[in-house]
């Protein structure tokens, strides 16, 4: 489980591809606190560490995984946002992320919109039902507010905080980025088909 509180920027020190899937090593200074096994969300996505030394750590990145995000993406030296999973008693400062992206999005368009940076983002149409105004998005890991929203987009503004301390401030029309919707509006959107669908929640129970 995340927060969506970016920790570190770190950078792709190699990914090495094959059939079966890919090795993703990534540089960082908080690599030295992670062990094997450990979770770690890279852009958004919950990767399991392999190994780790040097300043780096090395994670194996399933074809499902390169399929659903833009990991398959990354090249040498990519900035990737990254945050280690939160332990008990710590501050939950964004909202509940389990590192499962949903899908990805495309930027449509950036805006100066006072000290914010204003992003538009199209979205698959399958994801946009679990999406309101001023609700929770995670958009390459980082917690944000739904800003604004119509049928095929959403928007975000990001303080210069944010800007600063994660790869989003990068982002240009075009980009493609990783989303993971609200897991409240999932669980209440199953909530609701048993409720209007009995005979598919008895269906679930066998």
């Amino acid at each position: 489980m995340f927060t969506g509180i970016v920790r570190e920027i770190g950078a792709v020190e190699a990914i090495e591809r094959s059939d079966a899937g890919a090795r993703l090593r990534v540089s960082a200074a908080l690599a030295a606190g992670l062990g094997e096994g450990d979770s770690i969300s890279v852009n958004g996505a919950c990767l399991t560490v392999a190994s780790r030394g040097d300043g780096a750590f090395e994670a194996d990145v399933i074809n499902q995984t390169l399929s659903l995000t833009t990991l398959g993406g990354l090249e040498p030296r990519a900035p990737v946002n990254l945050e280690p999973a939160i332990r008990a008693g710590e501050p939950l400062g964004g909202h509940f992320v389990q590192g499962h992206v949903d899908g990805t999005g495309a930027v449509a368009a950036v805006s100066q919109d006072g000290v914010s940076r204003r992003i538009r983002i199209t979205i698959p149409a399958e994801l946009g039902r679990y999406l309101i105004e001023r609700g929770s998005v995670a958009v390459d890991g980082v917690s944000l507010t739904v800003a604004g929203l119509a049928d095929e987009w959403f928007e975000i503004a990001l303080i210069p905080e944010t800007l600063a301390r994660t790869t989003l401030g990068d982002l240009a029309p075009g980009d493609s980025v990783n989303l993971e919707m609200d897991l409240i509006a999932r669980y209440a959107e199953r909530l609701v088909q048993g409720f209007v669908n009995p005979e598919r929640k008895e269906d679930d129970r066998n």
